[in-house]
């Protein structure tokens, strides 16, 4: 008697008990390898609405009814995509035609992995959210996989210290091999021939780089005479701040810190010098302040390796770069774009396996400086 009592009750607890979801976010990719049917937690942004198997609008939205996520807020191929059914009660918050800003935003979304629109999809949702990261956050493989939380709640030198112990010993590319990232890392989203070149702006062929006037070249944004680093593996070829640059311009910027003002420099508009300060264009401020940064931790004087450090004063030589009032000024008015998370996300996925915190999380930047 009392088996059957307990077998009773143990049914009506099955009965009762809530679906269980992934604690765990994973990515749209994961989601496309995920078997139909299985509960699942995806975090992606918003690159459209899904208006058949292989259609996908990205404006003049018809409906409230359905978006796609990816991985890549610039992704077009609906193959990387998955394909979300918004349910009812998410429509006036969650659909693009009411909400068509949300392109670009990622969300985070609980529901059953299974087609839809004959498509690898997200039905019977039960919960949707803006990611805390959507905003010129994580791109789909930091905080949706854990890779930050082992610097959770810390700030100042302890902070600074866990991120460094995440992005250090990377995989090191050589010199030579820098050619090639940077035709993948810096490619023209709108001309998959060219590289944008950082100072000028200009989209050159990828295959017009050298040594010459009119050529593009490696540029290293945190001067390789600052620290005397030369173009050795490690902070000589650190994906993370080198960039495609007009030979010309790159040679004109030489090691001079950052800082605002000067003459404007013919060859790259909106581009100041002085004698001591270079000041890029407004567009890449921000992107310049958040590579600096990045080698500022990464590059921490332990293994044999350089101590670099960011000083609030231009004038700098040794392992120094500034000047970090600015940088700070420019990383808050130029935040995080579209551009600067694909980079960050090439560079981890198929070259260095380690990423630039600042990119992924602009808050860190206030809490250690």
């Amino acid at each position: 008697m009392k088996k059957m009592v307990v077998m009773v009750l143990l049914l009506m607890l099955a009965a009762v008990s809530p679906t269980v979801y992934a604690a765990t976010s994973i990515s749209v990719t994961d989601a496309l390898g995920t078997t139909n049917g299985t509960n699942v937690t995806v975090e992606g942004y918003v690159v459209g609405e899904p208006v058949g198997v292989d259609r996908v609008e990205q404006d003049y939205f018809s409906n409230d009814y359905a978006l796609a996520l990816a991985d890549d807020p610039a992704e077009t191929n609906e193959q990387n995509m998955v394909f979300v059914q918004i349910d009812s009660a998410y429509r006036s918050a969650f659909g693009l035609h009411t909400n068509p800003d949300l392109m670009g935003e990622k969300l985070c979304v609980m529901g059953t992995k299974q087609d839809y629109f004959a498509h690898d999809g997200v039905k019977s949702v039960t919960d949707m959210t803006i990611a805390a990261s959507g905003s010129g956050g994580d791109t789909g493989t930091g905080d949706s996989n854990g890779y930050y939380s082992s610097a959770a709640g810390q700030s100042g030198a302890a902070l600074k210290q866990s991120l460094h112990n995440l992005i250090d010993d990377h995989t090191e590319l050589s010199y030579s091999a820098v050619w090639d990232a940077l035709r993948h890392t810096d490619e023209d989203p709108n001309n998959a021939g060219n590289v944008l070149l950082l100072y000028s702006g200009d989209s050159y062929s990828k295959y017009d780089n050298g040594g010459y006037v009119d050529d593009w070249n490696r540029e290293h944004v945190w001067a390789k005479s600052h620290g005397d680093f030369g173009t050795s593996m490690g902070a000589g070829t650190d994906l993370h701040h080198l960039r495609p640059t007009d030979v010309s311009v790159n040679s004109a910027r030489g090691n001079l810190d950052f800082d605002n003002g000067g003459s404007a420099y013919y060859d790259a508009p909106d581009t100041y010098s002085d004698g001591d300060s270079w000041e890029p264009r407004d567009e890449v401020k921000g992107d310049v302040a958040r590579m600096v940064f990045y080698m500022a931790v990464r590059y921490e004087g332990d293994s044999g390796e350089l101590d670099l450090e960011v000083a609030d004063t231009t004038g700098t030589s040794g392992p120094f770069l500034g000047k970090l009032s600015t940088l700070k000024s420019w990383h808050a008015n130029d935040p995080v774009d579209d551009f600067e998370r694909r980079r960050n996300e090439v560079i981890y996925t198929d070259y260095q396996g380690n990423r630039n915190p600042f990119i992924d999380h602009p808050e860190y930047v206030e809490q250690i400086w």
